[in-house]
């Protein structure tokens, strides 16, 4: 049994000295779990190791590639505690974890959490915090460890009271309501009651009675109400058991020298439930009550003291209450699955929140007060050096796996520290808490340095962006630049290094936040740039060491070596764009910053005058003037262009070489252990003919065999090869003529920078291959993502989905608007209806963010709620004349000091907002999509866009708080009403700030995931699975227990388990992929419905029917708030539903569900698609259950007639239906019969039973199993070879013909020889099994 390893390798330095409260293990229900199982203040976890997660299967062996991972694996041993007071007991450890981990434990369990300050002893001696078990003499199995109380000094003492105050408020959601300390929202519990695994016990026929199936009205199909209440459902949690009534710090702190010196650390002033104040010292030998009230200071102790140890011993002896709260407290909050607590990497913001009262907090004041000063306390050495972190971390060695794990992780660490900093940082510089370095300048102009982080506003300043668009150019720049950032830290050169950046949007404004490099305050700027521009290319220097390390990165990122003239018209080479500067800094290093031009200019977004566009961007209306001049490609967009001209390449080079070969007959040597010319010919027809058919292979192995030896400058290769790869280079556009390599030069088309004479006919190529990238957005890319859509390959549900599938495809957001018309041209307008919906309100709140951007930089603080409120009430409202309320007037002093200098940000009069209308706002609006995204909006209010488009307004106002940073009260709100706004500016909670950063990668561990997908893809479950589990692991050690990442490894795994038949293992994976989606998604991204949509089919299969229920009933009410009906994935969903109703036998709320799905399938697949004929056969099972024959007839010929006309007569889909009809024609006529015989003989006829079934649970789960794509199909060792040949071949041709659905039922009848599953996504459910 492999321990879970804590600290893999060696511990980080960096997370020895940060006593953080980061990510704790996650609770497995296995056995022989060591105890360390809930704590959660360890700094990483290994959450699951591959041995450990229910299976304890001892064969299981690692092979050659995994053969390093070993290394961190090591067996754990049992050792004994004794804590004064209570019995002795056991925990298991591993030789690999530091002594401070037993420590994080002990602060952790139930019964020791209130112990911080303490030492731990082995034989007397004192063991070091920081040393590793396996470097302790003498500890091994059995050892037995004292715990010894220590002395406190003033910073255990705060250490302790912030440990105890975290204690009292460990169930209260209030961090998570306010984003602070990255707490964030779960509510998964609430609608499993509890933990998922307990409920094993329960048997399936007690629960088909007590089962209350019906939903809320507001679930129902063709429900008009979206109410916002049940997002954040209450939580019977929440109700904090209260402990004391005040807990704070004294007035009569600190305490003066003559009490210094009798030991007294700090004052506390506490009042009690009992309504009792009293007054306690925290002294060297622990806490004890003394005499001091209010106004009197008696610092002696009052009798009785009570001197305790600990602040809660005390505290029990003094409040009864307290006493009996504050365990049942600890009761609960142990019970808790640590994924509910553990602090996510990144902070999230909930956009909603209920009204929560706003208790007194010592520490939460306190640590107001001193991060505004920019340290924190609890760190040696107060502030952080982050540049230093941040490059160090970089510099750690990475020569095998358990080296990288390290150096990954440290990255990860500092960077989710970095960013956490800078945000607080970027919101005390726009809301006036930090002094600015040029205080004398203009208020945009200001730069900010707070805790050793450099902020500086997104505005134009100096006229630095003159040329580019000004303000505009300024405002995206910072975001270019982060992609550059994130792009150059991807490579990862040795020795070229990159500053931390963070982009924060907050109430209007963007700040930048840089780490600073060493030394360059002191320095002027021209004196420090030795490489590249710092005035957009007049001046330019380059530098032999920049051009080596550069010249590294130039290949991964597509990047040309290419020559510019200098104002002195010397030519100088550069391995960037000019904008980017090298300066080295005073540690030595080598930094590169203004990296906004990593990537090539976006022509359609930038007219060139005398530069001809190719004829598909000009019909499609490009290029078109935008903001600013600084449009760039995307990485990915970069990425698919090189790839598409390679395939073009090879053939045209392949198709070269078989002319070659079949017209001389006798081969030239280096063709000479080719394939016969007899072959050539039979295969040319077919390479020319399908271009989506993998090209003939044959030619293509020849030419890479060519392409390497002609590098190799090799005399083999014959002049005609040579020539047919260099036709084929140049056609394509490569750099070099011996081989296929596409680059392109970032400066082409750059405003300032000129070329020498000699590269004319380069820059001529190169301005060719941006023309043809322009293009390439448009005719491929643009068209390949509707292509995806309407094959529900990819099925966004909300802007933020619909913007990544865009991204993943480099398509950048200004395109909206013209992804908006390809989709209107489309002929089965209906399919795309659900993409269209999301477009649109895509395009409307994006179009509404731009403004209320510039809207919010003339309000001043006291006038936030009220304009913010305004501002959504000329947005959402049908309330025609909304009127702002100004602050009140008491506040505004009567004399106006004339002298005081405007000192905001913005130079406008303060209350030009409040005359905002809604018909001007939407007028805006709609301008600016006209503007921005060149598509024309045709509404003047609210109420006319959602009758236009059919959007709904809950929705729209989710998007457009979400992409600002507003956080409302959690209520109904009245949006239709003529006769009152909907908000007021009590509904106006919060404004947070939008945080963009980079988010370092654990690339083993992302090998290993993706060696295990395909593995699954082939067929090979067992294996995939292990790798998969062993991605886990690396996951873990790298990001900690909380990452997308590790998302979507438990959802994987989750999926395997079920397949492979252990359904509870299933559930315990999954139940922790929902609580992890949530608290890092969000409750209601669309990722975290489909988690819930699965946990729902794994609820079942395990029989826990109304938990299964529940979270399908909660994923659809989710759907219904982000999307609204009509959604294809809401067929999926109801499709589940209406089966598990069926299976618990209410058949007429089945019928609902059923039919909506039937509907909304018709509709988004067409009426002959195979879906639908699915739904048909389920809607028939229904009806036949429910003794409607005729009903049930109908819908089952309508599926046969779909499935005989897609698959056949002989298809075994098709079979099936028609069997079924068969017997549903018999069952019709043995009721007719009855009911005649009963009309005949009145009651005394001889009725015949007729054979009503109430469906079994397996075949309701085989069903459910069909609808989500999951078959188990039964094969022998030959049928899987077929079988693997035969998924090859269809992922060539793409066919998604149904097959293998049938096979079920023998699944279950025939001892399976071997079991196989061809599980697909949800979203291609029934109709391919290509894909895992």
């Amino acid at each position: 049994m492999v321990s879970k390893t804590e600290e893999p390798g060696v511990p980080s330095a960096a997370a020895a000295q940060i006593p953080e409260k980061s990510p704790g293990p996650c609770c497995d229900h296995s056995t022989g779990m060591p105890l360390m199982n809930g704590d959660g203040t360890h700094n990483h976890q290994a959450d699951a190791e591959p041995k450990q997660n229910g299976h304890d299967e001892g064969e299981q062996t690692e092979d050659g590639n995994e053969q390093e991972v070993i290394v961190i694996q090591d067996t754990g041993f049992t050792v004994k505690i004794q804590v004064p007071g209570l019995e002795m007991f056991t925990i298991q450890v591993s030789p690999q974890e530091m002594v401070q981990e037993i420590h994080q434990v002990l602060m952790d369990r139930e019964d020791t959490c209130h112990r911080t300050c303490f030492s731990l002893q082995l034989d007397g001696n004192v063991l070091d915090n920081f040393a590793e078990l396996k470097t302790i003499e003498g500890f091994q199995e059995g050892s037995v460890l004292k715990v010894v109380e220590e002395p406190y000094t003033v910073r255990e003492a705060r250490i302790h009271v912030r440990h105890i105050r975290d204690l009292l408020k460990s169930l209260d959601p209030s961090d998570a309501f306010n984003g602070v300390d990255c707490n964030s929202l779960s509510f998964l519990s609430v609608f499993t009651d509890g933990d998922l695994g307990d409920g094993k016990k329960k048997k399936k026929g007690t629960e088909l009675e007590q089962i209350d199936c019906t939903p809320p009205e507001y679930i129902l199909p063709g429900s008009k109400e979206r109410p916002l209440c049940p997002l954040q459902p209450q939580n019977k949690d929440w109700k904090p058991l209260q402990c004391l009534k005040v807990l704070t710090m004294s007035g009569w702190n600190p305490p003066p020298g003559n009490r210094k010196m009798h030991g007294d650390l700090m004052y506390l002033y506490v009042i009690t439930m009992e309504d009792r104040h009293v007054s306690i010292t925290a002294s060297t030998r622990g806490f004890y009550l003394n005499q001091s009230t209010a106004y009197n200071f008696n610092p002696k102790p009052s009798n009785p003291s009570f001197l305790s140890h600990s602040l809660v011993e005390l505290l029990n002896q003094v409040s009864p209450t307290f006493k009996k709260n504050f365990a049942a407290l600890q009761k609960k909050r142990v019970q808790r699955h640590p994924f509910e607590w553990i602090a996510t990497p990144f902070q999230i913001y909930s956009w909603t929140a209920p009204q929560v009262e706003h208790a007194m907090d010592c520490v939460r004041a306190e640590d107001a007060y001193t991060s505004r000063l920019g340290y924190e306390e609890h760190i040696p050495g107060q502030t952080r050096d982050w540049n230093e972190e941040l490059q160090t971390t970089r510099e750690l060695p990475r020569k095998n796996l358990p080296e990288r794990l390290l150096r990954e992780r440290a990255i990860f660490k500092v960077h989710s520290d970095f960013t956490a900093a800078a945000t607080r940082g970027a919101m005390a510089v726009i809301d006036g808490n930090v002094m600015a370095i040029n205080p004398s300048e203009e208020t945009k102009m200001q730069m900010f340095i707070w805790n050793n982080i450099f902020f500086s506003l997104g505005f134009d300043v100096r006229d630095h962006y003159k040329d580019f668009g000004g303000d505009s150019a300024a405002y995206v720049s910072p975001t270019n630049d982060l992609n550059g950032v994130r792009t150059y830290n991807a490579v990862d050169v040795d020795g070229l290094y990159t500053l931390g950046t963070v982009v924060v949007d907050y109430r209007g404004y963007r700040v930048t936040a840089q780490s600073i490099i060493p030394g360059i305050l002191e320095r002027e700027q021209e004196q420090s740039v030795i490489y590249g521009s710092i005035d957009f290319g007049k001046t330019v220097v380059s530098h032999p060491k920049y051009l080596e390390l550069l010249e590294k990165t130039s290949r991964p990122l597509k990047i040309q070596k290419h020559k510019v003239l200098n104002d002195k018209d010397e030519e100088v080479e550069l391995c960037s764009s000019v904008e980017c500067k090298g300066i080295i800094g005073n540690d030595g290093r080598h930094y590169i910053l203004d990296l906004l031009r990593t990537f090539p200019p976006d022509l359609n977004f930038l007219p060139i005058e005398g530069e001809e566009m190719p004829e598909e961007c000009q019909k499609m209306g490009f290029p078109k003037e935008h903001r600013h001049k600084l449009c760039c490609l995307r990485q990915e967009l970069v990425d698919a262009f090189v790839e598409h001209r390679y395939l073009l390449f090879m053939k045209m080079a392949a198709m070269q070489l078989m002319q070659q070969k079949s017209s001389i007959q006798e081969a030239t040597n280096a063709l000479e252990n080719g394939a016969s010319p007899t072959d050539g010919k039979n295969e040319l027809p077919e390479a020319s003919q399908s271009d989506d058919q993998k090209d003939n292979v044959d030619a293509e192995s020849k030419l890479k065999e060519l392409e390497e030896s002609m590098e190799a400058h090799n005399e083999t290769v014959d002049a005609k090869s040579r020539e047919v790869i260099r036709k084929a280079c140049q056609a394509v556009g490569s750099i070099s003529d011996t081989s296929f390599d596409i680059r392109f030069n970032p400066d082409i088309f750059s405003p300032g920078v000129r070329f020498p004479e000699s590269s004319q006919q380069e820059t001529q190529v190169q301005k060719q291959l941006l023309k043809d990238a322009a293009a390439f957005v448009l005719t491929c890319q643009i068209p390949c993502l509707i292509k995806d859509c309407l094959d529900h390959n990819v099925v966004p549900m909300d802007g933020a989905t619909l913007a990544e599938a865009m991204h993943q495809r480099g398509i950048n957001m200004r395109y909206l608007g013209k992804v908006l018309d390809v989709v209107n041209k489309f002929p089965v307008p209906s399919q795309l209806d659900h993409v269209h919906k999301i477009l649109i309100s895509e395009l409307i709140t994006r179009s509404a963010k731009h403004i209320f951007k510039t809207y919010l930089q003339g309000v001043e603080l006291s006038g936030l709620s009220a304009a913010i409120s305004h501002f959504l009430n000329c947005f959402l409202s049908s309330f025609p004349n909304s009127v702002a309320h100004l602050p009140a007037d008491e506040l505004v002093s009567k004399k106006k000091n004339k002298k005081r200098k405007n000192r905001n940000l913005s130079s406008a009069d303060n209350t030009t907002w409040a005359s905002v209308t809604p018909q001007e706002l939407w007028k805006n609006i709609c301008s600016e999509a006209k503007a921005y995204y060149d598509y024309t909006v045709e509404c003047e209010n609210v109420d006319q866009a959602v009758e236009t488009y059919n959007l709904q307004k809950i929705s729209l106002l989710r998007e457009i708080c979400a992409k600002v940073g507003i956080q409302i009260l959690l209520k109904e709100y009245n949006f239709d009403s003529k006769h009152k706004p909907t908000f007021t500016e009590e509904d106006i909670l919060n404004i947070f700030p939008v945080v963009k950063h980079v988010n370092p990668k654990a690339s083993d561990a992302f090998h290993f995931f993706q060696s295990g997908q395909a593995k699954v893809q082939q067929g090979f479950l067992k294996e995939g699975c292990e790798l998969i589990n062993e991605a886990l692991n690396l996951f873990n050690n790298v990001y900690g227990a909380m990452h997308v990442e590790i998302c979507a490894c438990l959802r994987l795994l989750a999926r395997l388990n079920y397949i492979m038949g252990d359904y509870s293992e299933a559930l315990s994976n999954q139940q922790k992929a929902v609580l992890m989606s949530e608290r890092i998604l969000s409750i209601e991204h669309p990722s975290t419905i489909q988690e819930y949509m699965h946990l729902a089919l794994y609820c079942f299969a395990n029989n826990q029917l109304s938990t299964a229920l529940n979270l399908l009933y909660r994923a659809r009410y989710l759907m219904l708030m982000v999307f609204g009906e009509g959604h294809p994935e809401m067929a999926l969903l109801d499709s589940n539903i209406g089966l598990v109703l069926h299976g618990v036998m209410e058949y007429d709320l089945s019928l609902r569900f059923l039919e909506n799905a039937l509907a909304v399938n018709s509709k988004c697949h067409g009426n002959k698609s195979l879906k639908v004929a699915l739904s048909h056969h389920l809607v028939a099972r229904v009806y036949e259950t429910k003794g409607e024959f005729r009903s049930a007839l109908q819908h089952e010929k309508e599926g046969y007639t779909i499935y005989k006309n897609q698959l056949g007569e002989q298809h075994e889909k098709t079979k099936e239906s028609s069997d079924y009809l068969k017997y549903l024609t018999q069952q019709a006529v043995a009721l007719q019969r009855t009911m005649n015989e009963i009309y005949k003989n009145g009651s005394n006829a001889n009725i015949m039973p007729l054979k009503f079934t109430a469906p079994s649970m397996a075949s309701v789960l085989e069903q459910l199993n069909i609808i989500n794509g999951i078959l188990f199909i039964p094969l022998s060792p030959k049928d899987l070879e077929d079988l693997k040949a035969e998924v090859k071949r269809r992922q060539q041709l793409q066919e998604a013909i149904k097959s293998a659905d049938n096979q079920e039922d023998k699944a279950q009848e025939t001892e399976e020889p071997q079991m196989v599953a061809s599980s697909t996504t949800t979203n291609e459910a029934s109709e391919t099994q290509t894909s895992a």
